[in-house]
């Protein structure tokens, strides 16, 4: 349905095909046909294989997706997709994720709809993706681990964080693969953004409901000052633990997959001092965050909020200096550059090699910014 939507919303059929066939992948063939749902039309897209699938690991996967034929564009993508999945089949299976076997969700079918998204998202040149609430629907589902209630327990896994509903539409709504896809892609599930719509699509799924299966895809131009998504704020307040083992327990946090990780001085009960522990994660990363908090802490528990953000655009720069190259990030307003920020590191190691005092670095750095960004910069906050 993803793949049916991009294609209807103005990616090549014949483009699709031809890029997919850099897959070391045989016995399938993809059909692009246009089909009638009430009123209108969608965009239906069938991959037929002629022989069974057999039993892919993830490295077996990763290693068809690595085409040196395909963009790196694509193949990362695809890989995050894919390693998004094994790890919820992971969790699902209780079975490390070096030993796992895919099932359906390492068929050729499946393989395909993935790297097509990638595909179609690069080359529509789609920068951010947004999603409305998800419809799981209801009932029971059949797959070759046996029967589970929708949603199957890998979809439920990857759908942690997300926001979902249930009506009175009896089946699958979302499928561990459709669910691994958009729970990657997307930045947020709420509300759309403001944007010209510059081009629609439908794609067209292959149950039958009493309304027509079809998924749609709105693609337009933001005119977003800022970028926007969703984060998972974690926190937890601690009064028992030795204040030496804090930094140990925040590097711990941030390499479990958190965007930030900090402590802040309060006062508890009975007038005990003590502190918020607080980590901002990835809702892909909050379970990680999460158990690393409470192996690393004292705590025995933690709050969990879902929290929007709007943020500057960042783009990295190396700047070359006459002490050696430094990365700076970038924000960006719109079009505008409001800030830049040389990486510490950086500048930290150019200063003990050369010997010469840490704000040397940084202003020679600032200094040899290209003059366009120096100029944006200026206009709103002094270098």
């Amino acid at each position: 349905m993803v793949l049916g939507a991009l294609v209807d919303a103005g990616l090549s059929g014949k483009f699709l095909i031809n890029e997919l066939k850099k897959l070391k992948l045989s016995g399938y063939k993809i059909t692009v046909s246009k089909v009638k749902t009430g009123h209108t039309f969608a965009t239906k897209i069938d991959v037929f294989t002629s022989a069974p699938d057999q039993k892919r690991t993830l490295g077996d996967i990763l290693k068809i997706i690595n085409s040196p034929k395909l963009s790196s564009g694509v193949k990362a993508l695809a890989k995050k997709i894919f390693t998004r999945l094994a790890e919820a089949e992971s969790h699902v299976h209780r079975t490390p994720i070096n030993k796992l076997h895919f099932h359906e969700l390492g068929s050729t079918d499946a393989i395909i709809d993935i790297v097509g998204c990638a595909i179609g998202i690069e080359k529509l040149g789609i920068k951010q993706v947004f999603s409305s609430t998800l419809n799981v629907g209801h009932g029971k589902v059949f797959t070759k681990h046996g029967i589970f209630s929708v949603p199957a327990p890998a979809a439920a896994e990857l759908l942690k964080g997300i926001p979902v509903f249930s009506n009175d539409i009896k089946g699958e709504l979302v499928t561990p693969t459709g669910a691994a896809i958009i729970t990657t892609l997307c930045c947020d599930f709420e509300n759309m953004p403001k944007i010209k719509i510059g081009k629609t699509g439908s794609g067209m799924g292959s149950y039958k409901f009493r309304t027509p299966n079809t998924l749609t895809v709105v693609i337009g131009n933001s005119d977003l000052t800022f970028e926007e998504d969703a984060v998972v704020q974690i926190e937890t307040n601690i009064d028992n633990m030795n204040p030496e083992f804090y930094n140990f327990a925040i590097e711990k946090i941030m390499k479990a997959g958190a965007l930030d990780a900090y402590i802040t001085p309060i006062m508890m009960k009975k007038n005990r001092p003590a502190v918020t522990l607080s980590a901002l994660s990835p809702i892909n990363r909050k379970d990680a965050v999460i158990k690393t908090i409470l192996s690393e802490t004292t705590s025995l528990g933690v709050r969990q909020y879902l929290v929007k953000r709007k943020k500057l655009k960042r783009e990295f720069m190396n700047v070359k200096t006459k002490y050696g190259i430094a990365s700076v990030k970038i924000g960006s307003m719109g079009t505008s550059t409001v800030n830049v920020s040389p990486e510490y590191r950086d500048l930290e190691k150019l200063a003990k090699k050369h010997r010469v005092p840490l704000k040397i670095i940084y202003q020679e750095v600032l200094k040899n910014l290209p003059q366009g960004i120096r100029k944006q910069v200026s206009k709103n906050a002094p270098l």
